[in-house]
């Protein structure tokens, strides 16, 4: 009962702000050149700075299931129009593999993750382990930040890594998590699965908008 009551609290708490946000296309204060650039893949290693888990606090809603259902095409379409390499349903496959996941919502609250798979809910307090550096082959650059669950009776990841663009501390307004029980290094190695998450309040057509504008 507690988690569901939590998750409603959550949900009640994020719809108010997110959706007033939401209207005017805000996501916090305006984003610095600095910013601008990371959110791109570029930026200088030493601009990246430690964040804690509250800048991922709120309800989160797996984007799989708005794939599945087609509802993600056009963002597809216009990335195809961008990229005239790949066609959008090569496009949507890479995207298909990228966002699968079978964990529908994640809540975060006081440095507790809760992930829920259907009915079932896992839990465990998370701490800091710190943020690694990615090099990638485009060469672009990316941060994921580090935590885990020391709690050996919680059925939650032990080890979980969030990418979302942003290499300092910031509210987060979208993200991809990395999710395992073997170790970080093992998870650094990931890079075809990134499950992604946006505000749980949002509808299909305002993820869809999100990820056109944003």
């Amino acid at each position: 009962m507690h988690v569901e009551k939590l998750a409603v609290a959550l949900g009640m708490l994020l719809v108010s702000s997110q959706v007033l946000a939401h209207g005017h296309h805000s996501h916090g204060a305006p984003m610095t050149e600095i910013e601008q650039k990371a959110a791109e893949g570029v930026f200088d290693d030493k601009n990246v700075q430690n964040r804690t888990l509250a800048d991922w606090d709120g309800m989160w809603q797996s984007v799989y299931p708005y794939l599945v259902s087609g509802e993600l095409d056009p963002v597809f379409k216009k990335k195809a129009e961008k990229d005239k390499s790949k066609t959008a349903e090569q496009i949507k496959a890479y995207y298909r593999e990228g966002y699968a996941t079978d964990v529908d919502t994640i809540g975060i609250e006081n440095g507790v993750m809760e992930f829920h798979t259907g009915k079932k809910v896992a839990a465990c307090k998370y701490d800091y382990a710190g943020y690694k550096i990615l090099n990638y082959t485009s060469g672009k650059k990316g941060v994921r930040y580090l935590f885990e669950c020391k709690d050996a009776g919680s059925d939650a990841p032990k080890y979980v890594q969030f990418s979302d663009h942003i290499i300092a501390p910031r509210k987060s307004s979208h993200f991809h998590i990395f999710m395992g029980n073997t170790s970080q290094a093992a998870l650094l190695e990931e890079m075809d699965n990134w499950p992604t998450y946006y505000p749980y309040q949002l509808k299909g057509e305002e993820v869809v908008d999100e990820m056109l504008h944003h």
